[in-house]
């Protein structure tokens, strides 16, 4: 309810244009580079290890789901949809298009930009894979169990996870709990605050890249309202009718599949946007 809230919140702001909107982008991205970055300060990971496994992307102790996972990254760093969502974006600038000079410069700084965001998501994506490698990877349920027979969490931690020695499954419900558990009780609220300003991140860039794709597709000559309601109810009932009836374990599973697709469409995202965009006769057609 609160994502449908947020959804059309989002895109009734619209009229005090898209330079606010992206400080509020900025905001929500900033918030979680702090969650999640101060979780990787008091984590204390070995730094040689991070920088290891940047370059070095080697696992010898293969494991199923593994490769889902490392895929899913993929997708979750450089999302096919937020393709057209920075091209919509871009439009928006306020730039002489007929002088070659300022197109030229006009690149290049929305190429900086790209990259800067690229860079971000990259290195939260690294705090937050990293303190979860360091904490739970190789531990069973069981290990996590007797690691927090001691704290304030135990009941919650006893009942999240199954006493048994399968390996530890970590959703975003039980990575707050072990957090918590591991690093007292502000470790946990922190990580809260990161996760939500990361919804809220993920439903402004799945909205507006939707809303610009579906408005370009459809032609839709409508009033703004009645676009909005129309395309994004499209869109959230069955997201909303799938999470209603579903179980968090699910959820999660599903994500990481949701990520891996992402992945995989990445070529059918930019290979037609890169051929249509430098195409003369595309860009002039009329």
């Amino acid at each position: 309810l609160i994502t449908v809230l947020d959804t059309l919140s989002f895109l009734f702001l619209d009229k005090y244009k898209l330079r606010r909107l992206e400080l509020l982008f900025g905001f929500l991205i900033t918030t979680m580079a702090v969650s999640f970055g101060y979780q990787y300060i008091v984590t204390d990971i070995p730094q040689i290890n991070v920088i290891e496994g940047m370059f070095l992307p080697w696992s010898s102790d293969y494991r199923p789901g593994t490769l889902l996972q490392a895929v899913g990254i993929i997708g979750a760093v450089i999302m096919p949809h937020n393709l057209y969502l920075h091209s919509a974006l871009v439009k928006s600038r306020t730039i002489n298009r007929n002088n070659v000079k300022e197109v030229k410069k006009a690149n290049r700084y929305y190429f900086i930009e790209a990259s800067i965001a690229l860079a971000v998501s990259f290195v939260i994506n690294v705090f937050v894979v990293s303190v979860f490698a360091h904490d739970v990877y190789g531990k069973t349920n069981q290990d996590v169990i007797d690691a927090c027979s001691n704290s304030s969490f135990a009941d919650d931690i006893i009942s999240a996870f199954i006493a048994n020695n399968y390996t530890a499954d970590i959703n975003i419900y039980k990575g707050g709990l072990v957090l918590g558990c591991f690093y007292g009780g502000l470790s946990m609220y922190v990580w809260a605050i990161g996760i939500l300003a990361a919804g809220q991140s993920s439903t402004m860039t799945g909205t507006y890249a939707g809303q610009f794709a579906m408005e370009g597709f459809l032609n839709l000559q409508w009033a703004r309202w009645k676009r909005v309601l129309f395309t994004r109810t499209v869109a959230i009932m069955p997201a909303f009718y799938v999470a209603f009836f579903s179980r968090l374990e699910d959820l999660t599973k599903m994500n990481d599949i949701l990520n891996a697709v992402m992945a995989l469409q990445l070529p059918f995202a930019a290979i037609p946007t890169v051929a249509f965009s430098s195409s003369l006769g595309m860009l002039f057609y009329e």
